[in-house]
């Protein structure tokens, strides 16, 4: 029997739209605790990192406080998304999201911004950060303008493709413990 050792220090879930990352929620919405088995939760698992409400994919959890500091710190680990942008998005954009962008809530940038296509007044980028900041993206973007439009760029969709090594492979709404070796290459130096 070849078996692959698991690691219990990380777990990963391909979280949906419309499921918000918190233990609980006031409001009654879903929870990314809903799709977990209830241990998750009741041992203190903990998100690393957050994906808000409209945003999906890889979502990682621990119990591990040195694990949660070294993938959050800034410089940690990087995590890349394909978002969808309603605006044109040009090379003064893409440069300016490479140094730094003033946005209200302070300055923000991105480490890699990849044009993959651009159709009408949509634009298909792949963005790499590695800062774990709220709404880092949406933000980065929304505080450019349209230069057709003069409106701000607006995040349609975004979607975290990778966290460092590790890629999702596992349906939405389902989730797997990492191995050991992805959990190993994960919290290896960058």
């Amino acid at each position: 029997m070849n078996t692959i050792p698991l690691s219990e220090n990380i777990l990963a879930l391909n979280k949906p739209k419309w499921y918000i990352v918190t233990r609980s929620d006031e409001c009654g919405r879903k929870t990314v605790y809903d799709l977990l088995p209830e241990w998750v939760f009741d041992n203190g698992w903990m998100p690393i990192g957050r994906l808000d409400l409209e945003s999906k994919w890889l979502l990682l959890f621990t119990r591990n406080g040195h694990i949660w500091n070294h993938l959050t710190k800034p410089g940690g680990c990087v995590k890349i998304y394909e978002i969808l942008v309603r605006g044109h998005v040009n090379d003064e954009h893409i440069a300016a999201a490479l140094t730094w962008v003033q946005s209200p809530v302070g300055l923000l940038k991105a480490k890699m911004v990849e044009k993959i296509w651009n159709l009408w007044a949509k634009t298909k980028l792949r963005v790499q950060i590695d800062e774990w900041k709220n709404r880092h993206i949406r933000r980065l973007f929304w505080a450019m303008k349209d230069p057709k439009f003069n409106t701000p760029l607006k995040v349609l969709s975004l979607t975290r493709v990778s966290i460092g090594s590790l890629n999702l492979d596992i349906e939405s709404g389902k989730w797997r413990y990492l191995s050991e070796k992805e959990e190993h290459e994960l919290l290896r130096k960058n």
